[in-house]
């Protein structure tokens, strides 16, 4: 099941970062189709926020397809999210987690990092579409 957190000094509206965190999960696998979402009641006790902005996130996710609301039940995942196998992120993760120890060892911050893989991965993209 999935841990939702907030981040109050992201700028992000509470509900989208409820929503962000559920699509991460379906990209990675932490979800699959079947698995149950945490109640909102449940995630109104953990996180101390209002109902009606868990219930925002959910019909949010639902109007997208990737859960159903089944009253009475609970709400539950429909589909998956991202093309790659779990082995294959387990791979690219562990290149990642190289690539990150080498830019620090470069003494790149956490910005610079984060600027340069946006770079790349805008070039990735331009790339395939010229």
């Amino acid at each position: 099941m999935i841990d939702f957190h907030l981040d109050p000094g992201s700028g992000v509206a509470t509900y989208l970062q409820l929503v962000h965190q559920v699509k991460h999960a379906l990209r990675l696998g932490v979800l699959v189709p079947g698995d149950q979402l945490p109640t909102a009641k449940e995630v109104v006790e953990r996180l101390a926020i209002n109902p009606n902005t868990v219930l925002k996130a959910y019909r949010e996710l639902e109007r997208e397809g990737l859960v159903v609301g089944r009253p009475g039940l609970g709400t539950f995942v429909q589909r998956s999210l991202g093309g790659a196998s779990l082995s294959e992120h387990t791979r690219l993760r562990g290149d990642l987690a190289r690539w990150v120890r080498d830019c620090r060892a470069a003494g790149l911050d956490q910005e610079d990092m984060q600027a340069l893989f946006t770079l790349a991965l805008t070039d990735s993209f331009r790339e395939e579409t010229a």
